[in-house]
């Protein structure tokens, strides 16, 4: 089967961007740190939202435990690798993308260095890491540097997609890694960190017998909270590209 021309594959969104728009979103890169639910989700919107430029960072593989939420997660692919299962979804989708892969784990140490080199190269950064430290690392650079940039928060024990919320972290309610990210944010200094969270209390669970803290068995996710985070997510990057939006 020979491939859709460009034109048919963005005709609706012409329709209500106009071709300025379509072409803002062709011409932008986007940086999205984490392929999980959220990740994962969020980047397929954007290349099917008619983004043209990719840099993805993951290091982990697809388990089964992936499949209730996680856009690239299938029996078909269990043990490859996110970024590389997310780039052929990418390039399905649309084949004149470009697309940068990164394998690899961020932390706190290493986050500025990697973030430097796409500092003036990228129109906006997504964050959908799940540690606490990396998270604060990447805020704490977007403040010092200017670099655009949308968080996610926790979308873990939540069972209400009508309670998310976009806020600046001081504004947030009852979420859990709001709470420890609001305390960070203050006691180093870090400001003007725009994020996607849950204004839901959590669903009240337990911990699986003899399972440790770190397990986090107690931590469930709905099939459809992920996903529509990432979709909101990638909804507000793409309407800030077009104009649709505040820059920050």
């Amino acid at each position: 089967m020979t491939a859709r021309p460009q034109s048919e594959r963005t005709e609706k969104l012409r329709v209500i961007l106009g071709q300025d728009g379509v072409s803002a979103l062709e011409a932008a890169t986007v940086l999205v740190l984490g392929c999980g639910g959220v990740g994962s989700n969020c980047i397929e919107s954007l290349a099917r939202g008619g983004v043209g430029g990719f840099v993805i960072v993951d290091r982990d593989i697809v388990s089964a435990s992936n499949i209730n939420r996680q856009a690239i997660a299938f029996h078909s692919t269990l043990g490859q690798k996110k970024v590389d299962v997310m780039k052929r979804m990418i390039l399905d989708i649309n084949p004149d993308a470009h697309v940068e892969t990164y394998d690899d784990f961020l932390v706190e140490e290493n986050i500025p260095s990697f973030l430097d080199r796409f500092n003036g190269n990228v129109d906006w950064v997504i964050d959908a890491i799940d540690t606490v430290s990396a998270k604060l690392a990447v805020a704490r650079y977007a403040y010092e540097t200017g670099m655009p940039l949308i968080s996610s928060m926790g979308g873990g024990n939540k069972l209400n997609p009508e309670m998310l919320r976009f806020a600046d972290i001081g504004e947030t309610v009852n979420c859990p890694l709001c709470r420890v990210m609001r305390k960070e944010c203050r006691k180093r200094g870090i400001g003007n960190l725009q994020v996607l969270f849950s204004a839901e209390h959590p669903a009240e669970t337990s911990a699986a017998e003899g399972a440790s803290r770190r397990d986090r068995s107690d931590l469930g996710t709905m099939s459809y909270m992920p996903p529509i985070m990432g979709q909101m997510l990638a909804g507000w990057v793409m309407r800030r590209i077009v104009g649709l939006g505040e820059s920050r």
